[in-house]
């Protein structure tokens, strides 16, 4: 018997994705067989996804594929309705921007304008990390945060082996002495080489600043995108999500985590304002260590060379892309779109401009020389784009594409069966609380659901409901749905969170303890700030005060 249950505990352990992926949809139709109306229908597709996305028992894109098959077969949603939601303008614009920043680390410019800014900010231990953060969160704004956080790693660490072969400071701790009359298995577990905590602080500062810059640039992180598809998809009278408000309101909110957060971890990792600690002495590495860490930066600067025509187009139309982007609808002055037509032209169309002309413009002038005298310099084949297709085929990740489209396919059919208005009617008494507290309530939901799920997974599944209680509560629905987006991506606890902790936690080592203890605190930071910053500058912005008309529109 007890053979027998060993064998039935390894199996469940090895199959129980495929065991969920059968069982779940059978244990979840309860909740419309015995009220078969299309918002319940919708609700069990609604959890059937939130089950499979939060076990992952399926790869997420595939797992949002799953409204383009049941809500034509459950009479939710035509087939033509749904397919609509996977290439919506949000859409375009995420690819977009994709792209520009593809064409940013093709030519390494990200990595040029990292090590120069590094080198301005300064070499000591305190100042590296604060520069290194600083870089990845700028980077952040405008590349995924995943991008920015494996572009930065390897730098990260590079530095951290130079410093330690030039003997200041230690990456690992020295390993314990082993007794040999302990078990197998515990000395290998003590033979893993443990991070000091200077490491940790650089590793995990790093991955903190993508997701925190990612919030900064409404291009800068899937669940940003997210909001704005189920904001305008719902609110289609409304003026939408303007690339310029967005800057002005999250870039301050951006800046006070960040540097609150470097203050935390440097105290807890760092022994910031603890000058006695064994930690701050740690750190001690004098005149001596900062100049081997300049000469290193500097090395590295000098290996990439002087900046290539390459690199100084693709420069000049990230600029031009931002530009577009800033100036479309400033609001203070025309855009540059109503200029030419009245037509409604969002920021997809100026993304793509940028993109076409990454195709077309060479990454050589050598066209120039064509019909130069020295035939030594005239072109013996033309000169590749600036960016080709086959590198965007490889680096491109289409499964994002496929996750915001799940999410935009799951807003509007919990707007058309009429489910998230019976949910946000069953909240009926919470909508009656104070606007802030509300608030409050949805992105504490957010921020704890996101640290055990997608990020984008979680926004998909919580807008749509905050949309429709806006409207119970007779709140602006930016007021609730800005907040709880901006929490799905506080992500900090565990290495699963996000994936740029997994991509921080795994070279250093570090484990999933001493990440949560560091993430909880940055956690409550963003939070707290968020609280404090967002009802006094977001009215200021968005008009939040008043319920719009456009609403019930």
């Amino acid at each position: 018997m007890a053979s027998a249950m060993r064998l039935l505990f390894r199996a469940l352990r090895i199959y129980w994705k495929s065991i969920f992926i059968v069982v779940y949809p059978i244990a979840l139709l309860p909740v419309f067989v015995f009220d078969n109306e299309p918002a319940f229908r919708c609700l069990y597709v609604v959890l059937l996804m939130a089950g499979y996305w939060v076990f992952e028992a399926l790869p997420l894109p595939v797992t949002s594929l799953i409204p383009m098959v049941l809500f034509p077969l459950m009479g939710v949603l035509d087939s033509d309705k749904v397919s609509l939601c996977y290439l919506k303008e949000t859409n375009m614009m995420f690819v977009g921007g994709l792209v520009i920043a593809i064409a940013v680390e093709h030519c390494h410019l990200h990595r040029r304008v990292a090590l120069h800014v590094i080198q301005r900010v300064g070499c000591s231990p305190r100042r590296l990390n604060l520069g290194l953060v600083t870089v990845t969160m700028l980077v952040s704004m405008w590349i995924s945060n995943t991008a920015a956080t494996a572009m930065m790693i390897p730098i990260v660490e590079a530095t951290l082996i130079e410093l330690e072969e030039q003997g200041i400071g230690e990456m690992f701790e020295t390993p314990i002495d082993l007794d040999s009359d302990i078990s197998k298995e515990e000395k290998e577990e003590n033979e893993i080489r443990r991070p000091t905590k200077t490491t940790m602080c650089y590793f995990i500062s790093t991955s903190y600043a993508a997701s925190i810059g990612g919030n900064g640039c409404i291009i800068g992180s899937g669940t940003n995108l997210t909001f704005k598809g189920i904001y305008e998809a719902r609110f289609d009278k409304s003026p939408g999500v303007e690339f310029a408000k967005w800057l002005f309101l999250n870039v301050p909110l951006m800046l006070i985590m960040m540097y609150l957060t470097v203050v935390w971890l440097q105290f807890w990792f760092m022994g910031l304002f603890r000058p006695n600690s064994r930690d701050a002495k740690k750190i001690k590495v004098g005149t001596q260590g900062e100049l081997v860490a300049r000469k290193l930066i500097g090395r590295k600067i000098d290996e990439m060379g002087p900046m290539s025509f390459h690199e100084k187009a693709v420069a000049a139309l990230f600029v031009l892309s931002v530009l577009l982007w800033f100036f479309r609808k400033p609001q203070f002055i025309t855009g540059w779109a109503e200029m030419i037509t009245q037509h409604k032209v969002k920021d997809a169309t100026a993304a793509l401009i940028v993109v076409l002309l990454l195709f077309v413009i060479p990454s050589h002038p050598n066209f120039v020389y064509i019909f130069s005298k020295d035939e030594a310099k005239r072109p013996k084949i033309a000169s590749p784009a600036l960016l080709t297709w086959k590198i965007v085929q490889q680096k491109l990740p289409w499964g994002l594409i496929f996750l915001l489209g799940g999410g935009f396919a799951l807003a509007e059919a919990s707007k058309a069966s009429g489910m998230s208005e019976m949910i946000a009617n069953h909240l009926h008494g919470f909508a009656m609380l104070p606007r802030f507290w509300i608030m409050v309530i949805a992105s504490l939901f957010a921020t704890l659901l996101t640290q055990f799920s997608s990020n984008v997974a979680v926004a998909n599944v919580v807008l749509p409901v905050l949309a429709e209680m806006s409207l119970v509560a007779r709140i602006h629905p930016m007021y609730l749905m800005m907040p709880a987006a901006l929490c799905c991506s506080f992500a900090y606890c565990l290495p699963v969170s996000t994936p740029p902790n997994a991509i921080a936690a795994a070279p250093c080592n570090m484990s999933s303890t001493d990440m949560a203890k560091a993430g909880l605190g940055v956690a409550i930071i963003s939070i707290l700030t968020l609280f404090c910053v967002f009802p006094l500058l977001g009215p200021l912005i968005w008009d939040l005060n008043t319920f719009p008309d456009w609403a019930l529109a």
